[in-house]
């Protein structure tokens, strides 16, 4: 997710800058107050992945304005994951709540929930096989940033096509697919923001392989 629950050498944040938002500080008081476990903050995420991939796959099955809500909601599932990629970090660090298996749950229910949006997000469109391609290439980026963590001690978030980048492509396909869905245009909506994925994050993986090829002793 967006930082580890333990503490790890080297290892810089990942810049984001709702972190530092009043609303963001303060519910992130709030479940430090109500004891709240940052695993089950970051395993949060993933439900609301859950809730976001089967919004999306039920668009092509209920009438237009079922749709539209439906893709709203998906909006809305995103917005949430982000919420939680952002509370789960603060926990455990300002809250100093973090466990030896942080590491983990700030990785893995990442990878599931990119799964779930992409390959869901490419199934709406008519193509399950470029949704599983642009998650795979997402599972990739991801890859690569924890490799120059590894070799190099510091790990790179460069985008264009970094786990933000994505998700607000996700929400803004799902906001404007909803707008679109009385034209029957959201399959060509989706569609276009799975290749902008793939695309964005085939780039994202080049770049951050050249930069640790750079840095390389």
């Amino acid at each position: 997710m967006e930082a580890a629950h333990a503490v790890r050498l080297a290892q810089p944040r990942r810049p984001i800058a709702l972190r530092e938002h009043p609303l963001i500080t303060f519910a992130a008081d709030l479940l430090i107050l109500w004891d709240a476990a940052p695993n089950a903050i970051s395993l949060a995420s993933v439900g609301c992945s859950v809730l976001t991939a089967v919004a999306i796959l039920a668009t092509p099955a209920v009438p237009v304005a079922w749709a539209a809500a439906l893709l709203v909601i998906a909006a809305l599932g995103i917005a949430l994951r982000g919420l939680c990629n952002v509370l789960d970090g603060l926990v455990a660090i300002e809250g100093g709540r973090g466990t030896r298996t942080g590491p983990l749950f700030n990785e893995i229910p990442d990878r599931i929930s990119d799964s779930l949006l992409l390959v869901a997000l490419g199934a709406a469109s008519g193509s399950a096989l470029l949704g599983a391609i642009a998650a795979l290439f997402a599972v990739a980026t991801a890859y690569v940033r924890l490799l120059g963590g590894a070799l190099l001690g510091t790990q790179s978030f460069a985008g264009p096509m970094a786990k933000q980048q994505r998700m607000t492509v996700a929400a803004a396909a799902c906001l404007a697919g909803a707008a679109l869905a009385p034209f029957g245009l959201t399959p060509q909506v989706m569609l276009a923001a799975t290749v902008l994925v793939i695309i964005g994050s085939a780039y994202t993986l080049v770049r951050r392989t050249r930069a640790i090829a750079a840095q390389l002793p």
